[in-house]
């Protein structure tokens, strides 16, 4: 791991000689029930330390995160001063007044130049190639790739694969070679299978596996600029990148059509698959002897390439953003100064957030510091996103309604699912942008 940071730098002192009155006694950051939503709340002590600001990470169930902080907004309460939001948030947020505008900030503090580029564009800007950013770039993640190294080394495996294959067994570098190696593991007369994939179609889990395969298909959603989608969203690479996702899903455990990012560490743990698609930042529970018996036989790997070259990830992670309402607006935009700090990033990284500071994630102390941090590294600027639309949601829910049943259930064909979904989002990019 990176070194600990016992101190933090002589900025922290000079944050702490003017400390500002805070309306409501402490700093409040809404964000979802997970590790990373621990790791802050540990890193923030040191801003408490060096400020004598108390800061206070509230989580809510993922379930619930969206509702409750929309929610929130709409009625335009003081009750969360910043919030860690998801990127698909960044259209709604900035054009409903919700977030304040931190392009200034940006400015000012270089955030640009010190962030991944992938990750200012996806977790900060809106409009796109806009130049206004409404959040800080946070939590890092993307999808990614957990796998069996021992089933991978296995010479009795290797070469039965070879022998049916044709090529060596090894970490996939293509989706056909993933695809190949899910087919050859997955036996079910022996409780082993091929992989798991997200199937859960009650958020974004379900598009963000199709997106993986889709984007390195080299398809596209949609034209972001001008919101068009005729010939693009049922293009022949997104229907044939569909295609695939759902034979990939034949190679899966039984009853594996609503699954999320628990079911898929826990095929890990239970030594079902030889391979399991989640988020990097649930990879450090099965790096972990005591939450993975087979720790140590795991391994990672980045999302492979598409039938053309071209490589991308689903993005994930989030950005930090200073909320209207509050009334601790200059507080919090105080405590941003001092986390987008290099130092503040490496204790960051130390305590396992994943660091969106550019700096930090080429260099080899970060890269070297976990037997993910390598793909994560590598991930981190080769992701691609969902819309940030303010109708995100809407277009996520018909992508779902169109998609769960062709994956999971086998109902029409790829082809009728992207053309309906051609038809979906047309017609709801139309009314939104009427309102325009």
């Amino acid at each position: 791991m990176l070194k600990r940071l016992s101190k933090l730098v002589a900025a922290g002192a000079m944050l702490a000689a003017a400390p500002l009155a805070l309306a409501q006694g402490q700093l409040t950051i809404l964000w979802a029930q997970w590790d990373p939503a621990s790791y802050l709340q540990e890193l923030v002590k040191d801003y408490e330390k060096a400020t004598g600001v108390k800061v206070v990470v509230e989580t809510t169930p993922w379930p619930d995160f969206q509702n409750k902080a929309f929610k929130e907004f709409t009625a335009k309460g003081s009750a969360y001063d910043m919030v860690v939001g998801d990127s698909q948030w960044l259209g709604a947020g900035s054009t409903g007044g919700h977030y304040v505008d931190l392009t200034d900030f940006f400015k000012k503090h270089k955030v640009a130049e010190s962030m991944a580029p992938a990750t200012v564009k996806a977790y900060a800007e809106y409009p796109g190639n806009s130049g206004k950013y409404w959040a800080i770039p946070l939590e890092g993640d993307a999808n990614g790739f957990a796998y069996r190294k021992d089933w991978f080394e296995d010479p009795k495996e290797m070469a039965a694969f070879k022998a049916k294959y044709k090529y060596d067994l090894g970490v996939p570098k293509t989706w056909k070679e993933l695809g190949d190696i899910a087919e050859f593991f997955h036996r079910p007369a022996e409780k082993r299978y091929g992989l798991t994939i997200y199937t859960d179609n009650s958020y974004d889990a379900l598009v963000m596996g199709v997106e993986n395969v889709i984007f390195s298909y080299g398809g596209e959603l949609g034209d972001y600029a001008t919101n068009k989608v005729a010939g693009i969203t049922n293009s022949k690479e997104n229907i044939e990148a569909l295609t695939f996702y759902k034979k990939l899903y034949g190679y899966t455990p039984p009853d594996w059509g609503k699954t999320f990012f628990q079911e898929a560490n826990q095929a890990m743990t239970e030594g079902l698959v030889a391979m399991s698609m989640n988020y990097f930042a649930f990879f450090p529970a099965l790096a972990n002897e005591a939450t993975n018996k087979y720790a140590k036989q795991t391994g990672y790997f980045a999302m492979p390439k598409g039938p053309s070259g071209k490589q991308y990830a689903a993005l994930g992670g989030q950005g930090v953003s200073v909320i209207t309402y509050s009334k601790n607006k200059e507080a919090s935009m105080k405590f941003l100064e001092w986390f987008v700090k290099e130092d503040v990033q490496k204790k960051w990284a130390d305590l396992g957030g994943y660091t969106c500071n550019a700096a930090i994630l080429k260099s080899d102390a970060f890269r070297k510091a976990t037997p993910y941090n390598e793909a994560f590294y590598q991930s981190m600027f080769m992701v691609k996103d969902f819309w940030a639309v303010p109708w995100y949601a809407e277009l996520l829910t018909a992508a779902n309604k169109r998609w769960h049943p062709f994956v999971v259930a086998g109902k029409g064909t790829a082809k009728e699912a992207m053309d309906g979904l051609e038809k979906d989002w047309a017609a709801i990019n139309k009314k939104y942008d009427k309102k325009k």
